[in-house]
């Protein structure tokens, strides 16, 4: 068999497919995997130096910001088997604010991949219908949980450790378990052990791998401290699809008071006001007790929960150069029994308030 040189790319959810993938793939095989966030054109070369003959598989994340940077990937290490996790507006800025241009950016991987490979792409996913797939002559796996694809998951739930899902695979069902939060880590899931059966591992194998996973730092990490209070940390990447993700995980697992504290996102401007209002409503709509935004375009989250039903005083606005006074209303909100999600783009530090939540109020003691 061809070594299998697998490329995972798409808008969200590429480093925790390669976690979850490669934790399967060493339960039989010693593999070489690129490292969290080397994922640029500067680091392919490395990576393709660095793969051994010893090592059975790759696994590697190939990222873009703009047109051409998956073509140049693929012309220094051609995958033969590609992973499309999503397509969402990620970087649209870098295409005048178009999808159509960032589709095809995404696409270039179907083009630039063996031709005769295996290309997994999310069912579900409403741009990844759009990817360029007609003229690509290889074998193209869907995932899904709301759509029939050819790995789908059914009885998706919250557990008090993650999630939990069933999956039949050569007709047999089999139960699955993670150690993280959400319903975007089941498509994640479902595209690393979709690869892992064409592989030919076994069920036990992706049992037994996805136990194993570790979430990348600031990725929906669970903090626990004195009183019953929870703080998640979420301050890596910030947009739609991701902020909807982590609301979700909130509404759900959250104790008693549920906490938002949600900072602006990288827009286009001509979207900036559309894209930061419908998050404001989505967190109105989950039931959120209170409402914290930081940064001058999160001012139009706050109105987007205003508008959709939140009261005033369940919403406050903090402009960019307030983190301090953030801080000190939310400590002076912070109560026992409750959950506090802090989510941002990554250039708003919003790390910091996490940090400052959990040197004020103290560890929980085991």
């Amino acid at each position: 068999m061809q070594k299998p040189i697998i490329a995972v790319t798409g808008s969200a959810g590429k480093t925790t497919v390669k976690a979850m993938l490669s934790a399967i793939l060493r339960e039989k095989w010693k593999i070489y995997e690129s490292g969290d966030y080397q994922n640029t054109t500067v680091n392919t070369p490395k990576h393709k130096a660095n793969i051994r003959r010893g090592h059975k598989a790759a696994v590697l994340e190939y990222g873009m910001g703009f047109a051409g940077q998956i073509t140049e990937h693929c012309s220094i290490l051609q995958p033969n088997m590609a992973i499309i996790t999503n397509v969402g507006t990620a970087h649209i800025n870098n295409f005048d604010g178009k999808m159509d241009g960032l589709i095809a950016a995404k696409s270039e991987v179907i083009k630039g991949m063996d031709p005769s490979g295996m290309l997994f792409i999310n069912k579900d996913d409403f741009y990844s219908k759009k990817l360029h797939k007609k003229e690509f002559k290889g074998t193209i796996i869907s995932v899904g949980i709301d759509s029939p694809a050819h790995y789908r998951a059914s009885k998706v739930e919250f557990t008090k450790e993650g999630m939990q899902f069933s999956l039949r695979l050569n007709g047999k069902k089999h139960m699955f378990s993670l150690p993280v939060f959400g319903k975007h880590n089941v498509y994640n899931a479902l595209l690393a052990i979709a690869v892992a059966d064409q592989l030919k591992f076994s069920p036990e194998d992706m049992i037994r791998g996805l136990q194993s996973i570790k979430r990348p730092a600031h990725r929906l990490e669970f903090h626990e401290l004195k009183n019953n209070i929870t703080v998640i940390d979420d301050t890596v990447h910030a947009h739609g699809p991701a902020m909807k993700a982590a609301l979700d995980v909130l509404a759900e697992v959250g104790k008693h008071k549920k906490v938002a504290v949600l900072g602006s996102m990288p827009a286009h401007k001509d979207q900036m006001i559309k894209d930061h209002e419908e998050i404001g409503e989505y967190a109105a709509s989950k039931g959120i007790d209170m409402l914290f935004t930081y940064g001058n375009y999160s001012a139009h989250i706050s109105q987007g929960a205003i508008n959709a039903g939140m009261s005033e005083d369940q919403v406050k606005h903090f402009s960019g150069l307030q983190k301090d006074m953030l801080h000190e209303e939310l400590l002076k909100f912070s109560g026992a029994d409750m959950t506090i999600l802090v989510k941002g783009a990554s250039r708003l530090n919003m790390l910091e308030t996490v940090q400052y939540l959990r040197k004020e109020i103290p560890k929980k003691r085991k």
